[in-house]
């Protein structure tokens, strides 16, 4: 199977090397050819732009940074919608809002090709493991092809139904990894400035029932003001905005994702936008008395 694959960020990248791999043929995009110079080492080829990609793969992948970036590649000279039709598929792995998803999924139907939404959950290193979480929602018929190279990319592989359910999943799993990271940070700042050892909270957190990879995984780096990012904090800011509209929508009370968006548009101000989410820790730590 080949498989085009735009967008070569933190993720995409690590995802087009577990395609290839894995025996997959792989044409990369990326809007700074020069981030594609690593996958050509690996197999690779390079498609000049995306409309390129389209018409030399018949799946294609997207892994782009939000909303605005999502929709210029498919709608956007030189994109998407200039070379699909019949035969070709679009799987958009970013993670966008319902709203921006069902739009794309529109334009690709219009010109006769297939698409599917599929945002995972997981970051960096479960995106270079292959265990990320992949929410999928449209074609049914294309979920069920593409899932060999999603049993690459992920552990699992979850389809739930039509066009914008698979944001809608994703943008409320980063809404609760927002708001838990938000008071694991304020409950490290917390014991530190009340004596304690914050690293003694670690383990006993490690130990009781709210035990869980991000406390284990983040926590001693934290600890450490080393925020490398897997997940980008303006990211994550992102994924809380979108969250928070979409409890608009449904007139659905979120003070805990509110006051945690808060926080990380603060640590955004403080220009920590490219560190890791976890990095809010510092705009916790920053609040006046």
């Amino acid at each position: 199977m080949e498989i085009g694959f735009l967008g070569l960020g933190i993720m995409g990248k690590a995802m087009a090397l577990n395609l290839l791999k894995n025996g997959f043929k792989v044409t990369v995009w990326n809007r700074t050819l020069s981030k594609c110079d690593e996958l050509v080492e690996h197999g690779a080829s390079i498609g000049e732009t995306p409309a390129a990609v389209i018409k030399k793969c018949n799946f294609t992948i997207a892994m782009l940074s939000d909303p605005a970036a999502a929709l210029s590649v498919v709608f956007d000279k030189d994109g998407v919608v200039e070379t699909i039709g019949s035969g070709k598929s679009y799987i958009d792995m970013s993670t966008v809002d319902a709203e921006t998803s069902v739009k794309i999924s529109e334009g690709i139907i219009a010109k006769g090709g297939r698409f599917l939404e599929a945002p995972v959950s997981g970051s960096k290193k479960p995106a270079e493991d292959g265990q990320l979480v992949i929410l999928a929602a449209g074609d049914k018929a294309l979920y069920e092809e593409i899932i060999p190279a999603f049993d690459v990319l992920g552990k699992k592989s979850f389809y739930l139904g039509e066009v914008g359910n698979g944001a809608k999943m994703k943008l409320v799993v980063n809404m609760v990894m927002g708001s838990m990271m938000n008071a694991f940070s304020e409950g490290l700042d917390l014991a530190g400035k009340s004596g304690l050892d914050p690293s003694t909270l670690l383990d006993v957190l490690a130990l009781g029932a709210i035990a869980n990879p991000m406390f284990s995984g983040k926590g001693p780096a934290m600890l450490k003001n080393n925020y490398s990012p897997a997940f980008p904090l303006k990211h994550q800011q992102k994924d809380m905005r979108l969250a928070l509209a979409l409890g608009d929508e449904n007139a659905v009370s979120m003070p805990i994702a509110a006051a945690s968006n808060e926080a990380f548009k603060k640590a955004r101000s403080m220009g920590l936008g490219d560190l890791d989410f976890s990095a809010v820790f510092e705009a916790v730590k920053s609040q006046k008395q």
